[in-house]
Formats: structure tokens, sequence, C-alpha cells
């Protein structure tokens, strides 16, 4: 059965770095919607305000979940990249995952604050898709919006794997 792999984490935990060396190598496809944004409209909070960054998400989020469908029905395994924050959005994509015939692994990358304010001191220096300037401010905001998972068949990817 095909395998959809929902990551769930937060900036910095270590998503798109285990996927690219653990998931895409085993033959998934990626799935990126930071990295849509960024080839589209470049850097977040330089090329465009922080505050509009969800309007232009929700389309790029929109026509992914029509390529995961179509990449399903073609037995590919897939990687949805992007970090599902709430429970309620966890929630929609296995629902969709399941409408479609395919098979989900939640993967949660629980990694504490210290850590990601480390990790992110070293990714904000950099320019790419996947290193979204994140302060301390919006990284303590980011943790209170954020749900962990509990109870929704999580598999926890131990964040020493880095």
């Amino acid at each position: 059965m095909t395998v959809v792999f929902l990551l769930v984490g937060l900036a910095a935990s270590g998503k798109t770095s285990y996927s690219r060396e653990r998931l895409e190598p085993a033959g998934a496809v990626r799935l990126s919607v930071d990295e849509v944004v960024h080839e589209r409209y470049g850097r977040y909070g330089v090329d465009y305000p922080e505050s509009t960054y969800f309007e232009k998400e929700a389309p790029v989020v929109a026509e992914l979940k029509e390529l995961l469908v179509r990449l399903v029905a073609e037995d590919q395994d897939v990687v949805w990249d992007h970090g599902l924050w709430p429970r309620k959005h966890r929630d929609e994509m296995k629902e969709l995952v399941e409408g479609v015939g395919g098979h989900w692994r939640l993967l949660y990358f629980p990694v504490d604050r210290p850590e990601l304010l480390r990790r992110l001191q070293e990714r904000n220096r950099r320019g790419d898709a996947n290193a979204l300037f994140v302060s301390e401010e919006a990284l303590d905001d980011f943790i209170g919006r954020f749900e962990v998972p509990q109870g929704e068949d999580e598999e926890i990817i131990d964040p020493d794997w880095l």
C-alpha cells in the first residue's frame, strides 16, 4: 500500500533533513510547501512581508494536495513536508490520504526549545527555501500554537538522529 509520511514538528525540528536523508532515498516524493512558496515569492520577511505568508501558502497547499492525490493514485510514496501544527490539519491530511486509498504514517519530531534555538541560529544565516528566518519571539509564538501529537498513532523521531 502506498505510504504518505506526514511530518509534524516546529521549524528546525529536522523534518526536511530527515525526509531528504531517509525517505527520499527510499523512493518517496517530497512535497514541500515552503519550497514552492519560496520559488514563487522569494524569501519570507525579505521579499514579501511576513504578514502575507498565509495568503501565499494557502493556494500552494491546495496545489500540493492535488499532486499528492495524483501520486498516491500512481502508487507513489509521498512525504508531506509541512509542519502540521494543529491537530485539525493532521486529521484533514489523514482523511485525504485514506480517502484516496493510501496509508499514512505520522512522524513527530520533538525537539526542545534550547535545541530549536541553537538550530535556528545556524539556519537563519542561510537564505534558501528551507531557512525561513525565525526569531526567538517567533519561535515562542510557534511553540504556543503548536499542538503536540498525542494518541494519534504518531511515531516519534528521536531528535538525536540528526
